[in-house]
């Protein structure tokens, strides 16, 4: 994307009931966790083999579970036959350890983490399972394979790394008056830490002042978000787990102070932000069923297949037209490139 321009990008579209996806059919997400049988075939696969999937899953918030979705779809769509073991660690680090090693204990033929904790947490459990991850920025940077192009052991997946370039260019074309950018992150995640330095870079490119907030855990978003008021002209949040969980309480603050925030996903825009380049979660997910499918069903090696990643045309153009009332800013150049409204 061109420096001062936003017309030159091809958005995907189809995109505005994404945030909304029900998790149905095989998928059972509530509370911990439980176990539910794949109706991708109506008899088992193949040679008779009904195979057992265990997910992991660090939270929940929008842009998971989308990505849990498009996984479970793209297991029935294979029709391939299972069942799957569905468990939610509720952003809890020892919670991830011990569900790890429950999915590892109960044999699993193949386990899908959601978020790096996540996978951290179940590629210290196996090194034997095939492991494939998701929603996760850069598995080599976060210490879970060799390389992304080939990594080498029992874990791939697909990547969400952002089109963060893409995003400051969308927040100097919404708001050209920012003179200090606040960073809001939560330190415990590394994900968030490879996103921040992109932004710092493009930020120092774009001669717009930054600086970073970090917060420990959610409870200390909002005293972290109300000292950020008065003294930065918006904010940028990546697809952090922890700030998306507590979107709504980030909303709450700045969109009363009127300050906007550019986002690093679509949930969190649905949740009170103001717009954002957003990866498609479901379609991620989508795309790490698809290599879970040939792992199991065509004894694909995981560790020769690339991490998959979007390209940023492939990735969503949104906006939240109630937020830019709020905070008074005119998004309608959004509208006008084919972006879409999700505050409906």
């Amino acid at each position: 994307m061109n420096r001062n321009t936003i017309s030159r990008r091809t958005f995907a579209k189809g995109f505005a009931g994404m945030g909304a996806v029900a998790l149905t059919g095989a998928l059972g997400l509530a509370g911990c966790g439980g176990e539910s049988t794949g109706n991708g075939s109506a008899a088992p696969s193949g040679d008779g083999t009904t195979y057992k999937i265990g997910v992991l899953q660090l939270t929940e918030h929008t842009a998971l579970d989308a990505a849990n979705a498009g996984f479970v779809k793209a297991l029935d769509d294979s029709g391939i036959s299972y069942t799957i073991e569905q468990q939610n660690a509720q952003n809890d680090q020892s919670a991830c350890q011990t569900i790890a090693q429950t999915l590892v204990n109960d044999g699993c033929d193949l386990i899908l983490a959601i978020a790096t904790p996540a996978a951290q947490a179940v590629a210290g459990a196996t090194s034997d399972i095939p492991i494939v991850g998701t929603a996760i920025t850069d598995f080599a940077a976060s210490g879970l394979v060799e390389d992304n192009d080939a990594p080498g052991g029992n874990l791939t997946g697909t990547s969400d790394m952002n089109p963060v370039a893409d995003q400051m260019d969308l927040l100097q074309q919404l708001l050209p008056d920012a003179k200090t950018v606040g960073l809001l992150y939560c330190t415990a995640e590394s994900n968030s830490d490879i996103q921040i330095a992109m932004a710092e870079e493009e930020l120092d490119a774009l001669g717009i002042a930054h600086e970073r907030y970090t917060v420990s855990s959610s409870n200390e978003i909002q005293q972290v978000v109300e000292s950020m008021v008065g003294s930065v002209d918006a904010i940028y949040t990546p697809t952090d787990n922890t700030i998306a969980a507590g979107m709504t309480t980030v909303a709450m603050v700045a969109n009363e102070a009127g300050v906007p925030t550019i986002c690093g996903e679509v949930g969190m825009v649905e949740n009170g932000g103001l717009a954002s380049v957003s990866i498609n979660y479901e379609e991620l997910g989508y795309r790490a069923g698809e290599m879970a499918v040939e792992i199991l069903t065509e004894d694909a090696d995981p560790a020769e297949m690339a991490i998959g990643t979007m390209t940023a045309d492939e990735c969503d153009l949104v906006y939240n037209q109630a937020t830019a009332d709020e905070v008074g800013v005119d998004v309608s150049m959004l509208a006008e490139e084919g972006g879409t409204d999700v505050s409906a």
